[in-house]
């Protein structure tokens, strides 16, 4: 794995007031026969991260969509760093480094398992705190689901999804594909929604889809009931206010977590003033936030869990408990 510095943004994250976000480094994770691009945010002053939080792309874009610089406090991997997290934001296979020895990319079982085998290289190299989040964006939603599927998906913290459905809200032929990126309006939604600067960013980041990616796409609605049934860990879905790619009316969204039998958790999000490419948008900073809550939530769960640690001779907290119980 290599790794590299990119340019530091001039702005201030609202999270660690008066501190300067972490810088974001260009890094390399060897995925068994692919090596894999990434993006990286680490905490500042070498303190170990809460957990590890994974940015998976959507379908025709790059790892730099987490990485929003239109406006300070935008970028998810600044504001997660700023916050006490490690910030892993993955190309995925198909897509930057991994474009000329996967010119066609890869189906959705095989994006998974290198998913896994770049986390399991990062680990190695690495400190994971409490372990591996992911959130994700539109197609990428389809590989956090996938690789939460696999075996050993549910060593994965939980899953925050944007911009993902199971029943679409166009025609086939309407869907971005190896063709083309879909109609425009869709995928942005009202141009108020995005700071100056987004599209111009946007444009820098999009990708060809990998062929194989686009056939996939329209299968996606039978290929979902299979892969949800061996989801075993906490989900959280968000659809935009102009969400127009997928269908997320109370009737759609309860089939869609209902199909989530084995998972803890699930829940349903709207975020007003947004469209489907809301880390690109004025709601970025509220989504991700509203995202590393849901990670907390997780986590709580985990550690209330827990077996309680046995109360060492003289331990004030211990003590204090059992005082109050006395009375």
């Amino acid at each position: 794995m290599t790794d590299r510095p990119l340019p530091r943004g001039n702005g201030r994250v609202a999270g660690a007031p008066g501190a300067d976000p972490s810088p974001v480094r260009e890094i390399t994770l060897d995925a068994g026969d692919v090596t894999l691009s990434a993006l990286l945010a680490e905490p500042a002053g070498d303190v170990p991260p809460r957990a590890v939080v994974v940015a998976v792309h959507g379908s025709g874009m790059r790892a730099g969509y987490f990485d929003s610089r239109a406006l300070p406090g935008l970028s998810l991997l600044r504001l997660g760093a700023a916050l006490g997290y490690t910030v892993l934001a993955v190309d995925r296979p198909g897509y930057g480094r991994s474009t000329a020895s996967l010119p066609l990319g890869l189906p959705l079982a095989e994006q998974a398992t290198t998913l896994h085998t770049a986390l399991a290289d990062f680990a190695a190299r690495h400190r994971t705190g409490a372990g591996c989040f992911v959130v994700a964006h539109s197609n990428g939603g389809k590989l956090a689901l996938a690789a939460a599927a696999e075996q050993g998906g549910d060593a994965l913290i939980g899953l925050d999804i944007s911009g993902l459905g199971h029943r679409l809200a166009v025609a086939p032929p309407q869907f971005p594909g190896v063709h083309g990126h879909g109609e425009w309006r869709r995928h942005w939604g009202a141009l108020r929604f995005y700071p100056p600067g987004a599209f111009q960013q946007g444009r820098a980041l999009v990708a060809p889809v990998p062929e194989r990616e686009s056939l996939e796409g329209a299968l996606w609605a039978d290929m979902y009931p299979g892969i949800a049934a061996r989801v075993r860990i906490p989900v959280r879905f968000t659809f935009a206010e102009q969400e127009q790619w997928w269908r997320h009316d109370e009737e759609t969204t309860s089939d869609l977590t209902g199909r989530l039998r084995a998972s803890p958790r699930t829940r349903v999000a709207r975020l007003p003033e947004a469209g489907h490419n809301i880390s690109l948008g004025w709601a970025a900073r509220t989504y991700h936030l509203r995202a590393l809550a849901f990670l907390e939530e997780c986590l709580l769960t985990r550690e209330a869990a827990a077996p309680a640690r046995p109360a060492r001779p003289g331990d004030p907290v211990a003590e204090l408990a059992c005082q109050s119980a006395v009375r």
